[in-house]
């Protein structure tokens, strides 16, 4: 009896997933977006009968852009650390964040039915982001960038009130600059005897 392997995915295949997965996340960030099967298909160039069958239902697709996401922070943290010192890793996975918390406007009632349901492991997800941050902290303390006394706790709460409070406090209050500011709280102070 002779058993097969599975085949590998064809390389048109892997591309248009891809690229579902890209059009996804940019139209779930978008505010007010369409977020339609049917739109999400027709902006990635490819026939709704393909987005259906790399994603059967709303759900797989919005569970699929939600882990390719946490991939792409865990592994981000790393590519960071490896081309930037610390400090300067750390605020560019600051930027990755938003753009994660961002990329939920449009999907997150599902996705709060997919973690109530326990399809997505929210617990799972919260550790995976604490150890990302826990890296980029360790890395800046060694280096002597950060405070040795900040835990990645306290820099996921801040970082989700900033990405909370920024979008209502009006135009004068931009995440970017409390992000600068985070960051230079992050930052050894000057003892002064």
């Amino acid at each position: 009896m002779t058993t097969s392997k599975p085949r590998a995915p064809r390389a048109d295949g892997t591309r248009n997933r891809e690229q579902l997965l890209e059009v996804a996340t940019r139209v779930l960030a978008s505010p007010g977006a369409e977020t339609s099967m049917r739109a999400i298909a027709r902006e990635a160039g490819v026939g709704i009968a393909t987005l259906y069958r790399h994603f059967p239902t709303r759900e797989s697709l919005v569970e699929a852009v939600y882990r390719d996401q946490v991939v792409r922070l865990t592994h981000g943290a790393r590519e960071l650390l490896d081309t930037l010192a610390p400090a300067a890793a750390l605020r560019c996975w600051m930027d990755l964040f938003g753009n994660w918390i961002a990329t939920k406007n449009g999907m997150l009632d599902t996705l709060l039915a997919l973690i109530e349901s326990g399809t997505v492991g929210h617990a799972d997800t919260r550790d995976e982001l604490l150890n990302a941050i826990s890296s980029l902290l360790d890395a800046g303390r060694a280096a002597g960038d950060l405070r040795p006394d900040v835990t990645a706790e306290e820099v996921a709460t801040s970082l989700i009130g900033i990405f909370t409070v920024a979008p209502q406090a009006g135009p004068a209050v931009t995440a970017d600059r409390l992000l600068d500011i985070l960051l230079d709280g992050l930052r050894p102070q000057a003892r002064h005897s």
